[in-house]
């Protein structure tokens, strides 16, 4: 993402460095908060039988709170007495290093800790989630520098135009391309947001999830009732083969059961796999596998909210915010019908 320059800037007043630092916070912080951020929930849905134990309790209740130097002083006991543990502490605080409401985040150490896991635990369950955070990191580095130099040219042509006066067309005109290519950025995040509408009342009598457009959407009687982002399973691309795949099932299914205390806020079952998936796994000499869900964020997680589909991260289920799997819920009776398109 790069930071944009207010909508309409007069001759001479171009904003000062102060405006300009917290327009930059402002941005960076988005910025992070959708790169770094939405990893949490991979290694969420990778580790689900995992009961921490009191210490590690313990290291979790301080980063909620906001103490993020005792949580790291706590994880750091956790890995002297129990080094078969390491893993495990060393992505946890990777993640806090790197946390963007850490005043004093690091992400230095923050790589140091995902490359120690990675080099050091190569049989890891962490590791595959330690090489995304150390992709999306070097990420959020390379658009630091971005943003810093287009920060330094807007900055420079500012200089310029106020000793020039407003005389100099040229380089308005290049302040203004500037400010346009910044504005397309803001627009490409824009258009990733869900389309608000009004809270469906329903029934439902279909849901129709459109994998390549990242699309569910409510429908009675033909007529849409309301549309919601989602992110689907890891390896979004063709159908569901068989267990572990991490792909996203597509065909007609319906909705068989649902559970209100899931370990993913609340979930509704999807009626996977049909017989057509059954006569393909029994072809290639696999298991179908299952448990295919329309689910909310991982419990603990909900804070990530919306930003949440900005990544593929489940292991094959539908996933929206806590929020609208509430309103789904709602409006979806089970024996609805599921129609899932590539």
């Amino acid at each position: 993402m790069l930071l944009r320059l207010p909508d309409i800037i007069a001759p001479g007043t171009m904003p000062d460095a102060t405006t300009q630092r917290r327009m930059t916070a402002r941005h960076l912080k988005r910025s992070i908060a959708a790169i770094i951020l939405l990893p949490l929930l991979c290694f969420g849905c990778s580790h689900l039988n995992d009961q921490p134990g009191p210490t590690f309790l313990e290291a979790n209740d301080l980063f909620s709170r906001g103490e993020y130097t005792a949580s790291l002083g706590t994880y750091r006991q956790i890995i002297e007495k129990n080094p078969a543990e390491g893993d495990r502490v060393l992505f946890e605080m990777g993640i806090i290093h790197a946390y963007p409401g850490n005043e004093q985040k690091d992400y230095q150490r923050a790589l140091e800790c995902f490359s120690r896991l990675i080099k050091e635990y190569p049989g890891s369950g962490y590791r595959k989630d330690s090489e995304l955070m150390v992709f999306n990191i070097g990420n959020v580095i390379a658009k630091d520098r971005t943003i810093a130099a287009q920060q330094a040219q807007i900055e420079a042509l500012r200089q310029d135009l106020q000793v020039r006066g407003n005389e100099s067309s040229a380089l308005q005109q290049k302040v203004e391309t500037l400010e346009q290519e910044l504005k397309g950025k803001e627009a490409e995040i824009t258009t990733l947001k869900k389309e608000i509408v009004i809270i469906p009342k329903g029934p439902a009598d279909r849901v129709l999830i459109e994998k390549k457009e990242r699309r569910l959407t409510l429908l009675s009687k033909g007529r849409a009732l309301k549309t919601y982002q989602v992110a689907l399973g890891g390896n979004p691309n063709g159908p569901k083969e068989r267990q572990g795949d991490n792909k996203t099932p597509e065909g007609i299914y319906r909705i068989d059961a649902r559970n209100r205390n899931s370990q993913f806020h609340l979930s509704l079952h999807i009626s996977y796999p049909s017989e057509k998936d059954k006569k393909r796994a029994r072809e290639l000499g696999v298991s179908p596998g299952g448990d295919i869900m329309i689910h909310g964020i991982k419990n603990g997680f909900s804070w990530v909210g919306e930003q949440h589909a900005e990544l593929d991260w489940t292991k094959g289920c539908i996933a929206v915010t806590d929020e609208e799997i509430e309103e789904i819920e709602k409006v979806v009776p089970n024996g609805t019908v599921v129609e899932i398109r590539p």
